[in-house]
């Protein structure tokens, strides 16, 4: 039998003690405060959040979390409690590439804020601690950057009028133009609106936001983290995300939102998408995936967990095939999960990597993942982390 590693996520009130400790003793001084941002896991509705189309996520109760004292003089300072290294600047200073690496996430909110508030007086001492597995496609960064910028939105007076919706997307632009990441909002707006309990309908023309209560008592969401490793920033997904602006502009619409199933077929549309590389598979699977997340949520209304998972298989099917952001590990892990009984399963996040993820019955979720952790060892594959996806709530201030 082989060993199965649990992630589980912290306990919130005493990872705030500790952590305000950690920010004490490096700082001298109580923070202001501790806030916390929750990881994610899209159910379905991959890549399609930058067309304008929909995603049905949920929030994790695995978060980053952010102790953090205000200052009035332009000095940003950040650490982490995982990494050794840092970084600290005027918010002036902040700009694409400066900070490089995780500070980019936490520096872009504060340059993205400091147009409304002023750089002269947004600065912030801030030490972080994540538990949102890294590099495992859950929304690690928007966790990262969601719990900074809430913290700063609650310490600055010029902000304080900001809606979570509006803290979303600074975030998003913090990703971005500071950070390089070219994500769509999704895992910002679940990370500050999301429902406890409930998974979110997203549509992502107008970032309106329907709760969608899980139905399927008797089911649960298995995540794969296959642990490897993910990355937005490594030009793959901004491949994709050009090329689908490089259809809906030859298809003479503002997304591909406005492009529906059966016009795939017509001569005019085909003639058009040839043209483009990759361009027919790529659109074909945004537009069938946004059928697939309406439909899922049909499934979910009726508790029918059949078609539930049956929709999730060929979401994956989707992205291996036309969007090609699938690979070996991912592939894997869909495959063993399902032969092992899981009603369905697919690759979840951005691709390339991270996690996928499996509707699975209660009381087999750990017999299926036994059969996912040992389908990896057979092949010579560095285990899997597992965790159980939970629809949690949004970003707050814990103390």
């Amino acid at each position: 039998m082989p060993d199965l590693t649990w992630l589980q996520p912290a306990d919130d009130d005493a990872t705030a003690e500790a952590l305000s400790s950690r920010f004490t003793a490096r700082l001298g001084r109580l923070p202001d405060g501790v806030w916390a941002a929750p990881g994610r896991v899209n159910l379905i509705g991959e890549h399609t959040d930058y067309n304008n189309g929909y995603c049905l996520p949920l929030a994790l109760p695995h978060r980053t979390y952010a102790a953090v004292s205000g200052r009035d003089d332009g000095i940003l300072r950040i650490g982490s409690a995982q990494k050794s290294h840092g970084w600290e600047g005027r918010v002036t200073d902040i700009r694409q590439g400066r900070p490089a690496g995780w500070p980019a996430y936490v520096a872009g909110v504060a340059a993205i804020f400091a147009e409304r508030a002023g750089a002269q007086e947004l600065g912030a001492d801030i030490l972080v601690d994540g538990h949102v597995p890294l590099g495992a496609g859950l929304s690690s960064s928007a966790a990262l950057s969601c719990a900074a910028g809430l913290a700063l939105r609650d310490l600055v007076p010029a902000l304080a009028e900001l809606e979570p919706a509006d803290v979303a997307a600074a975030c998003v632009r913090a990703e971005n133009e500071i950070a390089g990441a070219a994500t769509g909002g999704m895992d910002q707006t679940i990370a500050m609106r999301a429902v406890d309990g409930h998974l979110v309908l997203l549509d992502c023309q107008d970032f309106s936001v329907v709760p969608v209560a899980w139905t399927l008592p008797d089911h649960e969401v298995l995540v794969i983290d296959t642990r490897a490793h993910h990355a937005l920033a490594d030009g793959q997904y901004a491949v994709r995300r050009q090329t689908c602006e490089v259809a809906a502009a030859a298809l003479g619409v503002r997304s591909l939102r406005e492009v529906t199933p059966d016009q795939l077929v017509e001569g005019q549309v085909r003639a058009l998408l040839a043209q483009i590389p990759d361009g027919a598979a790529r659109v074909r699977h945004v537009v069938t995936e946004n059928r697939r997340v309406l439909d899922l949520v049909s499934a979910l209304r009726e508790q029918d967990a059949q078609t539930v998972g049956e929709l999730m298989t060929s979401s994956h099917s989707s992205l291996r095939d036309d969007y090609e952001v699938s690979c070996r590990e991912l592939d894997l892990a869909v495959d063993a999960a399902i032969d092992a009984g899981a009603a369905g399963a697919r690759m979840t996040g951005g691709g390339f990597g991270g996690s996928a993820i499996a509707l699975v019955r209660r009381e087999e979720a750990e017999l299926i993942a036994e059969a996912v952790v040992g389908a990896f060892t057979d092949q010579g594959l560095e285990a899997p982390h597992l965790l159980e996806a939970v629809p949690s709530g949004p970003a707050r201030r814990l103390r």
